[in-house]
């Protein structure tokens, strides 16, 4: 909205009005207004919060401090998709194709979070929308994502081309096509050409190969967005931590689409120049800005609860952004932690019917999961699982910090991949 006003008064030549121009500029709003709008209209919606008596429903699973939480308000995931979006109404090109697509799935994740949580509250308990709806949505929006990618002629990339000398072999200069292209191409870590093209893999359908790289493109952003959105709702177990976690592979995410949507910064990590994705870095303040303020509540001892409202919606953002700037490989170093805790879900259960079935008795990997929670449970024999490890329980706030910092280490990681062959 502001920024459109703002074309009209350079085209007034009112003094300042180009500031709206500079992607820097906005982003900072971005950051400031969102962190504003979750500390002082978040206080507000926490209250509002409380007095309906929107409270979380904890099973005693026995672990530490777990009981004191029951009643502390949930779907506070409100507060950071009212945060995130408000700026980007007010300060975003609304005319941006690849914001559009980030307003979308906020609003569309938002709304399968919100009523899962509004279905746990009415029925009294933790079970709420049922887990194939969930993933029915999930699969839709990755459907209308790689859709849009395939058809918009507003999504286009520049291939980036290596110039080396002819005596050394050394790279001289990074070179773009000299027009805009559509293509399925992607970049991939630890490689000496950066560029993956999803067609390669399809060769053998001949004429249609490149049809069925775009095919292929969209099974992957599917499965991308429904493992990654699922990850950060099973992380939210513990105060503070999909929150922080997020907010840190936020500032990765945001430092990505900066450097890709630059011709200059792009040549020198000889990554593909995406036009127009450095408007998603306004997005991303306001995803950065939202998390911080709300972490100001949900840090321990947590205030408030995100929800399915927020955790879906968290993971959904991170998974479209990463596929949107074309870095969707680099997801599984980026968001480790959280297909870690997908996988460590998948491990238990089959660890369970497996030595069921061949010993009659059922034994666990992990004392309980998700992953986090095996750290909060004692190893003392009391239940049997394959690692006891640590034999003493870890306090809830030891273990957000500690995996705030491997999510920091991992965010290091992601970005030195991209300078190694």
């Amino acid at each position: 909205m502001l920024y459109f006003i703002f074309e009209k008064l350079q085209d007034a030549n009112v003094p300042g009005a180009r500031l709206m121009d500079y992607i820097t500029f906005r982003s900072v709003i971005a950051m400031v207004l969102s962190l504003f709008i979750a500390t002082v209209i978040g206080r507000k919606i926490i209250n509002r919060l409380q007095l309906m008596q929107v409270g979380e429903i904890v099973r005693n699973l026995g672990l530490e401090g777990q009981m004191k939480k029951t009643g502390t308000p949930t779907m506070g995931g409100i507060i950071i998709i009212v945060a995130i979006l408000i700026p980007c109404l007010l300060v975003g090109n609304l005319s941006n194709i690849y914001m559009l697509l980030l307003i979308g799935a906020t609003m569309w994740l938002g709304a399968i979070g919100f009523l899962d949580d509004y279905m746990k509250i009415k029925k009294h308990n933790k079970d709420g929308l049922q887990g194939k709806f969930k993933i029915v949505g999930q699969v839709g929006l990755g459907l209308i994502v790689g859709l849009t990618m395939y058809l918009s002629p507003d999504i286009v990339i520049r291939e980036n081309h290596e110039v080396r000398s002819l005596d050394s072999n050394h790279i001289v200069e990074i070179s773009y096509e000299g027009s805009d292209i559509k293509s399925t191409q992607t970049t991939i870590p630890f490689v000496k050409e950066h560029n993956f093209e999803y067609s390669d893999l399809t060769q053998w359908l001949g004429d249609n190969a490149e049809t069925g790289g775009w095919i292929l493109f969209i099974l992957v952003t599917i499965f991308i967005i429904t493992a990654t959105s699922n990850g950060a709702n099973l992380m939210d177990g513990l105060d503070g931590l999909t929150t922080g976690c997020s907010a840190i592979i936020g500032v990765a995410l945001a430092a990505m689409a900066y450097l890709g949507g630059s011709v200059v910064y792009s040549s020198y990590l000889n990554i593909m120049y995406i036009p127009g994705s450095e408007e998603m870095v306004v997005y991303m303040s306001a995803f950065i800005g939202a998390l911080i303020g709300f972490l100001w509540y949900n840090a321990f001892p947590a205030q408030v609860f995100m929800g399915d409202t927020g955790s879906l919606t968290l993971g959904g953002i991170i998974a479209v952004f990463a596929i949107l700037i074309h870095k969707e490989f680099l997801l599984p170093l980026l968001c480790l932690l959280f297909y870690i805790e997908d996988l460590s879900v998948i491990v238990q259960v089959l660890t369970c019917k497996i030595t069921r079935r061949r010993t009659g008795k059922t034994r666990r990997m992990f004392k309980m999961t998700p992953l986090h929670h095996h750290f909060q449970k004692p190893g003392d024999g009391s239940i049997d699982a394959i690692i006891q490890r640590p034999h003493a329980a870890v306090p809830e706030s030891k273990i957000v910090v500690r995996f705030w910092i491997i999510c920091i280490i991992l965010a290091a990681l992601t970005f030195v991949s991209l300078k190694l062959r």
